[in-house]
This record gives structure tokens, sequence and C-alpha cells, in this order.
């Protein structure tokens, strides 16, 4: 046979104050037909689909921030470059103020200059004799 388990009551103190009870809400009154429900729930799912295309496509949406993005990244590795090209440039400027040698080796590799008692050896290339 089950056995029911009872609860004990408690012993109610009589300086306790009355246990707290959630008030009843009064039902809502039909006052919106269904078709002003659906009305408004088709007119809130149009504004939706407009925000998020805007939000998608519009002025500064989604499309346009990445396209930004990629142009800023485009934009900064050709400015690296740049600034690699003045740094090379500018170690070039150093080394022709202050290197005799650099001058020496520009002038004779871009003018074909040479030094005084140096000799000129010009060496053609010579087809190998067929037999």
């Amino acid at each position: 046979m089950p056995q029911v388990v009872v609860p004990q009551p408690r012993s109610v103190r009589s300086d306790s104050p009355a246990p707290l009870r959630r008030r009843k809400t009064p039902p809502v009154a039909a006052s919106a037909s269904p078709m002003r429900t659906r009305l408004l729930n088709y007119v809130l799912a149009f504004v939706t689909v407009v925000l998020v295309a805007d939000a998608l496509v519009g002025d500064k949406g989604l499309l346009d921030t990445l396209r930004a993005k990629h142009q800023h990244e485009a934009l900064a590795a050709a400015l690296a470059e740049k600034r690699r090209d003045n740094a090379r440039l500018r170690d070039d400027i150093r080394r022709l103020k202050e290197d005799p040698g650099a001058i020496e080796s520009l002038a004779r590799e871009e003018l074909g200059l040479m030094r005084e008692g140096e000799v000129l050896f010009i060496v053609h290339d010579v087809t190998p004799a067929t037999r």
C-alpha cells in the first residue's frame, strides 16, 4: 500500500506579517480586432525589412563599411611601401654625400667612366665555329 506523506503544519507566529500574495491581473479586453493586429504585424515586419536593408546597403551600411575597410588596407600598404622607398632614397642620398666610393661606383656603372691609367678590355661574345 502506498504511503502518503502529509506535510506538517508550520507554526505561525503571531508577530509575523501576513504572507505576500500576487495580485491577480484583470483579463485584457479584446479591444483590438484580429484585422487590426494582422495589419500591425505586417507594418512592423515591413519596417524591420526596410531597416535591415538600409543597414546592409544604405549609406554607411555594412557593404560601405567593408569597402572602406578594404580601401584603407590597400592605402596603408601603399603608404608603407612609399615610406620604405623614401628611407632607401634617404640612405642613397646620405651615402652619395658622405662616401666618395659610392660616387665613384655610380660614375663607373652609369657613365662608363674610368680612372687615369686603367686599361679597358672589351670582350665580345664569340659564336663557336660550326664544323
